[in-house]
């Protein structure tokens, strides 16, 4: 009950302020679901109670106030301190384990300064991709950059949903129906991130063979 009485409170009370906030808990190691604030945004934007370009602002720059909080962490503390606090209670509070951790280092080794901008689009590596970003040093200009991008493509899809919705769904249907067309979203962006994914690592593949083979 406590739950729902917070996701009522967070539709009621949707401005560009609460929208910038709530995005920032989203995008740090918080458990929070993006699906209950910028859908309902857009969908208010769609009846002339908010603007559809703040709305999308307002949760991007949240957003990446989320996901520098996640890199400074990393950055300042190190792979030794963030392992012990995804292992410890308030770590898996956050629904954090080390095994998360290091599946998103290594999704980020793998596919270098790119992962920062497809990691945005892909479901469970999301809100963590900002960790590896940390330890790994990145430039924090171009550590923010892609993050901009995937985290401004991800909320401009949400609040399109919303927009849409508002012609077809009332208003206390609404959670319902982003639920179910988030899920297929979340489903979309993994299909798209492993298909860049693999085209990386093939384009990679061929450069090193073109490479050897010039070297013959």
């Amino acid at each position: 009950m406590e739950s729902i009485s917070f996701i009522e409170w967070c539709i009621e009370n949707l401005n560009y302020w609460t929208i910038a906030f709530l995005m920032t808990i989203e995008s740090s190691f918080i458990p929070f679901p993006s699906e209950v604030v910028v859908p309902p945004a857009g969908y208010f934007a769609a009846a002339g109670k908010l603007n559809f370009l703040l709305v999308v602002l307002s949760a991007t720059i949240g957003a990446m106030a989320g996901a520098a909080i996640n890199y400074g962490l990393a950055y300042w503390l190190g792979r030794p301190i963030v392992y012990k606090f995804a292992n410890s209670r308030i770590g898996h509070m956050c629904l954090l384990d080390q095994e998360k951790v290091e599946k998103a280092e290594s999704y980020f080794r793998e596919n270098g300064i790119i992962s920062t901008l497809i990691g945005r689009l892909v479901p469970a590596v999301r809100q963590l991709i900002s960790i590896p970003a940390g330890l790994a040093k990145m430039k924090f200009h171009v550590f923010l950059f892609y993050t901009a991008i995937g985290a401004g493509v991800w909320n401009l899809i949400l609040a399109a949903i919303g927009y849409y919705l508002h012609s077809v769904v009332p208003e206390e249907k609404l959670m319902e129906k982003v639920n179910e067309y988030s899920h297929v979203l979340s489903l979309i962006f993994l299909g798209v991130g492993i298909f860049v994914v693999a085209y990386l690592v093939y384009k990679g593949m061929k450069k090193k063979d073109t490479n050897k083979e010039a070297s013959l």
